[in-house]
């Protein structure tokens, strides 16, 4: 008799620590579940796929491209010297595949309509290819370097009509800088040919409205 007692007075204690010490582990790996999605649905990742289901009908671009209220910018096509594909021409251009593409890509924006907008390329060989096979045209952006950087978005209003688009053939690291600027820091780096289009609100502010990856616009065309 006295042996149960003495068992019950020691076990009893070790098994409610044991149980708080388990209901605190489990408090604490419900606390970082919670932090991790927390973390996941307020991480902005990359601006949305056009392409996806009904995406380029219901993101309003094609009203906005329309009435001349979109910038987008392009990233040049596949360039030369990264890649083991033949060259079209200098080693800091083009890959004969690249201007290939572009060449597509400049048919899908036909679809959409160029006559009213206007188009720049940065002022390197690979861009200004790619301008040439997508558009028809080159024409430099001012200046002597790549519109890109923090104040990026200003300079693009600086350059763009109103009542009317403008394209930016450009690089995957300006892309980078507008995104940043456009509230997703962590988007992945665009693919060649891809196409970022930003719509210019009432207020004069940018709003990233959406992507097509260069292979993605048959796709995304046959919304229309």
């Amino acid at each position: 008799m006295v042996n149960d007692v003495v068992d019950l007075t020691l076990t009893k204690p070790r098994s409610r620590r044991g149980y708080i010490k388990w209901l605190r582990k489990w408090w604490a790996g419900l606390a970082v579940i919670a932090l991790l999605l927390a973390g996941f649905l307020l991480w902005p990742s990359s601006p949305r796929d056009l392409s996806v289901g009904n995406r380029l009908l219901n993101s309003q671009v094609l009203p906005s491209w329309r009435d001349g209220d979109l910038i987008v910018l392009v990233r040049h096509e596949e360039r030369c010297d990264r890649s083991s594909n033949p060259c079209f021409g200098p080693a800091d251009g083009l890959t004969i595949k690249g201007t290939q593409q572009a060449a597509e890509t400049g048919k899908s924006f036909k679809v959409l309509g160029m006559e009213r907008a206007d188009v720049f390329s940065s002022p390197t060989t690979r861009t200004a290819q790619t301008s040439l096979f997508m558009f028809g045209k080159t024409e430099l952006s001012p200046g002597p370097l790549a519109i890109c950087g923090d104040a990026m978005g200003e300079e693009l209003l600086s350059h763009k009509q109103p009542g009317r688009n403008l394209v930016l053939i450009t690089h995957s690291g300006c892309i980078s800088d507008i995104e940043r600027a456009l509230g997703y820091p962590h988007a992945k780096s665009t693919e060649y040919g891809s196409a970022l289009f930003v719509k210019v609100l009432g207020n004069g502010e940018l709003k990233a409205v959406g992507i097509i990856n260069s292979g993605d616009w048959a796709a995304a065309l046959k919304q229309l």
